[in-house]
């Protein structure tokens, strides 16, 4: 079952889902879920890059969970990196886990 969200909620996340391509920024005070491959820059509170999932850009959040591969600067308060996860560029962070 897939859930839709509409106007009057308040979080809705954004999704770019396994096979899905997108060359352009995002920009969201919510969760951005990356499983496909997105060429540009994101800011969101919550980045999860999961492990089939790439980002060539910087990113900015609050807390990232990388599983899958970034190429470009991260500046963040939380990064979670995970055993996965490959990355190229410069992680800029309060907490590592």
């Amino acid at each position: 079952m897939l859930a839709f969200t509409n106007a009057d909620e308040k979080q809705s996340p954004t999704i770019i889902g396994a096979g899905c391509h997108l060359k352009g920024n995002i920009q969201t005070d919510h969760t951005v879920q990356i499983h496909g491959e997105v060429k540009g820059n994101i800011s969101a509170d919550i980045i999860i890059i999961g492990r089939g999932g790439s980002v060539t850009g910087d990113i900015e959040s609050n807390t990232l969970f990388l599983h899958g591969n970034l190429i470009g600067n991260a500046t963040v308060n939380i990064a979670n990196v995970f055993s996965n996860a490959q990355m190229n560029g410069t992680l800029y962070y309060n907490t590592l886990t």
